[in-house]
């Protein structure tokens, strides 16, 4: 029997985007990262419901010369551990770190990535869900073959996600019920 997974784009579903020029950026140091409320029990409820957990993240940043592998992999190790304190389990973070031009197949709105993680972990991607904040996740998502969850407004939403949710947290809660506490 194939497995379901969600897979999980990082910025603005996991962790908090960093204002900059009147724009938002990714966190390029690992003091920067500030998670976002109810991330840790949100991941450990979908494990216990079964689900494999992974990151799919483009992180251009590093192509672009604004954050080293050294401090990519120090924020994913922090990532890492703080749902791991709150009993939760990622099997796999997978990083684009290409340059956003760079035609590569990885890089989301292409499903690269999703395909990648579904042959080695035997996913069946009809029954998994990708999570995103911007329209190129929820586009991954499409071409890969799963179902789709906006982290957003509805009125930044894309028109043909399944799934429109304020945060990671409320989305389980609306998919799967609460979760009463032990």
């Amino acid at each position: 029997m194939k497995k379901r997974a969600f897979f999980l784009d990082r910025d603005g579903v996991l962790n908090h985007s960093i204002a900059h020029r009147g724009r938002q950026r990714p966190p390029n140091k690992p003091d920067e990262l500030r998670f976002i409320d109810g991330v840790g029990p949100a991941i450990r409820r979908l494990n216990r419901l079964g689900f494999y957990v992974f990151v799919v993240t483009n992180q251009g940043g590093v192509g672009l010369g604004y954050m080293s592998l050294s401090d990519l992999d120090q924020i994913h190790a922090k990532l890492v551990d703080h749902v791991q304190r709150s009993g939760g389990v990622i099997h796999q973070i997978k990083v684009c770190t290409h340059k956003p031009k760079a035609d590569c197949e990885c890089r989301k709105p292409k499903p690269g990535m999703l395909l990648e993680l579904a042959a080695e972990y035997d996913l069946d991607l009809s029954e998994s869900y990708m999570v995103g904040d911007r329209s190129i996740d929820i586009e991954a998502g499409k071409r890969a073959g799963t179902k789709t969850i906006f982290i957003g407004s509805e009125v930044e939403a894309p028109p043909d996600v399944d799934l429109v949710s304020p945060s990671l947290a409320q989305a389980v809660e609306v998919l799967f019920g609460f979760e009463k506490q032990s």
